[in-house]
């Protein structure tokens, strides 16, 4: 369907706005922040209302997109997946819009919001993509399963960092998680963006079979 196969690709470019957005901020903010040991949140705040915030809100929108997509494509997911993916959309804007606090300040009520709207966005997208990837195609099923494995070990060894492990190369740990995360959106994304060329291709598969 035209309509499944524009979701998909809607969210594809938003997915590319946004990670070009964050690349740009990263380059932008003040050379003496480490991206090794600080995180995104730290980089976003030292820039507040910049890029970086807008490519959080451009990355939640990419996911929203999706969920009328998988509705026409007839992969509609489950409730428990509609909630999860729901969780992650509006953890980012809330991240987005309630900043953390300055690196090295005593957290503040606006920072523990931050914090916990970030750790509800990153535990929702992977249990959320496992449940959905059952009604993914095999291969893209595969791949989110994967990717969702991924996730909750790159979640479990950051939680790690940040707390015993006294923030130990804290922020290259958040960066591949939201990368990894991030793949799980694109992933669905591209399936529904190609839905219309592989229903094209098993109709021509089919067609031939009937006229034998």
């Amino acid at each position: 369907m035209r309509g499944t196969r524009n979701s998909g690709l809607a969210a594809l470019g938003g997915i590319a706005v946004a990670a070009l957005l964050a690349v740009v901020g990263h380059l932008e903010v003040n050379d003496d922040l480490n991206p090794w040991s600080l995180t995104v949140s730290d980089f976003a705040v030292s820039d507040r209302g910049g890029v970086i915030d807008v490519a959080m809100v451009v990355l939640a929108a990419a996911t929203a997109v999706l969920l009328p997509g998988l509705r026409m494509a007839g992969r509609r997911p489950s409730v428990g997946a509609d909630l999860l993916l729901a969780t992650w959309v509006g953890g980012l804007l809330l991240a987005a819009v309630v900043p953390t606090n300055e690196p090295g300040m005593p957290m503040d009520t606006s920072a523990y919001v931050h914090r916990y709207a970030s750790v509800a966005a990153f535990l929702a997208l992977p249990i959320g993509g496992w449940l959905l990837a059952a009604r993914l195609p095999g291969g893209a099923a595969r791949w989110v399963r994967r990717l969702a494995v991924a996730s909750v070990a790159l979640a479990a060894a950051m939680a790690w960092s940040a707390y015993p492990g006294d923030r130990v190369l804290l922020g290259l740990v958040e960066r591949l998680l939201i990368v990894t995360e991030v793949a799980v959106v694109a992933t669905v994304a591209a399936t529904l963006a190609r839905s219309r060329a592989v229903s094209e291709a098993r109709e021509r598969q089919v067609t031939p079979a009937r006229g034998a």
